[in-house]
């Protein structure tokens, strides 16, 4: 099997190509480096420096290479970002989406995408959120994410292709970047590791479905090995404080980790958990890490250098 991994360097795709790897499936990385990194990846692993956004150059890789199945990773994921350059969000988030699966359509390749569930769903929608909540974005980033789904289940009425989406939880682990906005888990564990007070926006109420990298990259590959298309939420249906991962952060490294605040930032979602029975009943998924045990993770990653290899 042959597999092509876009946005292969960054935190998730590189975890995904080492797990697909040790299951002896070929892989193929394309990634443009912009936040991915080379020292992520494996020695020796194919890996091709292109823009999703290159129609013609991503039609070539996938023609040369002939994947059974593409895992396309690669996005804008800064909400701020997209609120200041939404054509641009949308021309990577939704353009290179259709770019992937035009070239999937090419050499009959399955898609699986990987989208958003907390930044989706919006701030009206139940909790924990399942499939079934008609999306209401309040960004530009979960609006292109949405509208590249809705392409993913075009091309499925249109070609009877069998593409999935995975409407992914606030995702942590090794890996990820602390001294990053993207990821509060990794830049709490660096602060406490390094003795700093880390900053709470707001009350720090506000909750978060996390789930752990390791669990995340299962998910994927349940949703290559079924036939069917559709989409799914992968997140454990609970809600997490920030302050709570403070608590953890804190038993993770051993003792009290005092924040401090700051004043909200205007439009932040207040509250987020996914449901993801569907994905149990269809893939055979369930998350499996408590938090307690992946922020731990995440702690000895940053407390050991944060190794670019390993971690899971």
């Amino acid at each position: 099997m042959h597999a092509l991994v876009t946005g292969g360097a960054g935190f998730i795709g590189s975890h995904l190509t080492d797990a697909l790897l040790s299951r002896g499936t070929a892989v193929t990385v394309i990634d443009n480096l912009s936040t991915g990194r080379t020292s992520r990846l494996p020695v020796g692993v194919d890996l091709r420096k292109v823009d999703i956004t290159d129609t013609d150059a991503v039609t070539a890789v996938a023609e040369e290479v002939r994947p059974q199945v593409i895992f396309h990773l690669a996005a804008q994921i800064d909400v701020r970002a997209s609120v200041e350059d939404p054509a641009r969000d949308a021309a990577i988030n939704i353009g290179g989406t259709i770019n992937l699966l035009q070239a999937a359509l090419a050499v009959g390749a399955k898609l699986v995408f990987a989208s958003t569930g907390g930044a989706l769903y919006g701030v009206r929608a139940p909790i924990p959120s399942d499939e079934r909540v008609l999306p209401a974005p309040e960004a530009p980033y979960g609006t292109a994410k949405y509208g590249a789904e809705q392409y993913l289940g075009l091309f499925n009425r249109l070609h009877g292709t069998g593409h999935t989406a995975l409407r992914l939880g606030n995702v942590y682990g090794p890996r990820q970047d602390p001294s990053g906005e993207a990821g509060v888990v990794a830049i709490f564990a660096g602060c406490a590791h390094r003795g700093q007070q880390p900053t709470i926006f707001g009350d720090g109420a506000q909750t978060r479905d996390y789930v752990y990298v390791g669990d995340v990259v299962a998910a994927f590959i349940a949703a290559a090995a079924t036939e069917r298309g559709g989409i799914w939420n992968i997140g454990t249906g609970r809600e997490t404080s920030v302050l709570e991962l403070i608590q953890h952060v804190g038993q993770a490294a051993g003792r009290a980790v005092d924040p401090v605040f700051a004043a909200a930032r205007p439009g932040e979602l207040q509250r987020s958990a996914l449901d993801a029975g569907a994905a149990r009943r269809d893939l055979g998924w369930t998350a499996a890490t408590p938090i307690e045990e992946g922020i731990a993770r995440v702690y000895t990653w940053v407390r050991d250098g944060q190794p670019e290899q390993g971690g899971l």
